[in-house]
């Protein structure tokens, strides 16, 4: 079974270089670039992980966050931020994100922050 990972960023340029990233890994990859498009998108593909910004305009990945779990329970949610912010990454790991990780993201720490979260859905 390919494994659907959707990415959430106001940055086309992050989205597209994650796409392909991972689509050569094997994934399927859903783009969008806004929270509340992103909420629509969740409750139609049910992806089992999600990459999500941050900061965004309108809608921030916190609110965003926080909606999406409202939706799916179950999604490893991994945040992504321009900046080191321990008080928002706890927050967001209390909301019941998975992990979160800092711009510009290591594709490597990225594919082992996946697999883990993987595994961790096989056991």
């Amino acid at each position: 079974m390919i494994m659907k990972i959707m990415v959430i960023d106001d940055e086309p340029a992050v989205c597209n270089t994650l796409k392909k990233f991972l689509t050569k890994k094997g994934y399927e990859v859903i783009t969008v670039l806004s929270g509340q498009e992103a909420i629509e998108k969740v409750k139609e593909e049910r992806p089992k992980i999600i990459l999500l910004d941050i900061r965004m305009p309108r809608m921030d990945g916190v609110e965003t966050l926080k909606r999406i779990r409202e939706i799916d329970k179950e999604a490893g949610i991994v945040m992504v931020t321009a900046v080191k912010e321990d008080e928002i990454g706890r927050k967001c790991l209390e909301l019941g994100a998975y992990d979160y990780i800092t711009k510009p993201i290591g594709l490597e720490y990225l594919e082992t922050v996946l697999m883990v979260k993987i595994l961790d859905f096989e056991s």
